[in-house]
């Protein structure tokens, strides 16, 4: 029973690991992507003098936060404490 529970931990540490590694590397190619749409949207915005087109910037930057959060921050300890 505790090689069992030795295992189930070791499972749960390597599952937790490969979710922030993938959520780093997302982060490279979202960041990327977030970082060239609010330069072009905001080149549209004062080119066409028209301030609706910076509106999809907002979400993005909330992807954005989540995804550095689970990443870099504190989110999984917070998730960790809850439960």
């Amino acid at each position: 029973l505790e090689r069992q529970l030795i295992l189930q931990n070791l499972i749960r540490e390597r599952q937790t690991a490969m979710q922030i590694a993938w959520t780093r590397e997302f982060l490279k190619y979202f960041g990327t992507f977030s970082g060239l749409a609010a330069v072009v949207l905001t080149t549209g915005a004062i080119k066409r003098k028209n301030p609706a087109l910076l509106l999809p910037i907002l979400p993005l930057s909330f992807v954005f936060s989540y995804h550095y959060d689970m990443g870099y921050g504190t989110l999984l300890q917070r998730i960790k404490g809850k439960s």
